[in-house]
């Protein structure tokens, strides 16, 4: 599932916000700050290798749409699982510079990626975007759709000038999941 950039809107969210009472205004930054510690969550669990705490920030039918597209958790946590014996045996994910489009239970959330990593024993770096779709279930923000989109991915040493869009190793990792 491609999610795309036809609907972002050209003025800041805010400036056309028309909630009228205090507690709709509230409420609406509360569910910003929840979709910003959602993204924080999956930094986290992703990194520390928590499949399990990881899976519970998605839908049932959730999805990861990237270096490859398992869906639902049990592919998910498979995927994941399974990037070590691919040759990713180290990352550190840096989400930033997100834009939250809020509509009522469901939110598009677009972000940058910086991630360090460990790929085939070598120090790299990965650099992308992520566009994802979010719902509210119970009360609580999960991803619906997890999607990334990488600008980059090589060799640190290399530098990312001569290895742009460098995925070879990542979508080895995907495929040996």
């Amino acid at each position: 599932m491609l999610i795309t950039d036809s609907h972002i809107p050209h003025t800041a969210p805010w400036r056309y916000a028309t909630l009228s009472t205090l507690e709709e205004r509230i409420r609406r930054l509360e569910d910003l700050e929840a979709i910003r510690y959602l993204d924080a969550q999956y930094c986290r669990h992703l990194d520390d290798g928590n499949w399990d705490a990881l899976m519970d920030l998605f839908t049932e039918d959730g999805e990861f749409d990237g270096l490859s597209n398992p869906k639902g958790k049990s592919e998910m946590r498979e995927f994941f699982a399974g990037l070590a014996a691919g040759g990713l045996t180290a990352f550190w994910h840096f989400i930033t510079n997100l834009e939250i489009d809020l509509d009522g239970d469901r939110a598009t959330v677009r972000s940058f990626l910086w991630q360090p990593c460990v790929s085939d024993g070598a120090a790299s770096i990965a650099a992308g975007r992520y566009t994802d779709e979010a719902v509210k279930v119970a009360g609580r923000w999960l991803y619906r759709v997890k999607q990334v989109r990488f600008h980059y991915f090589g060799p640190l040493a290399e530098g990312w000038d001569e290895n742009q869009f460098a995925l070879d190793t990542a979508r080895r990792a995907a495929v040996n999941a």
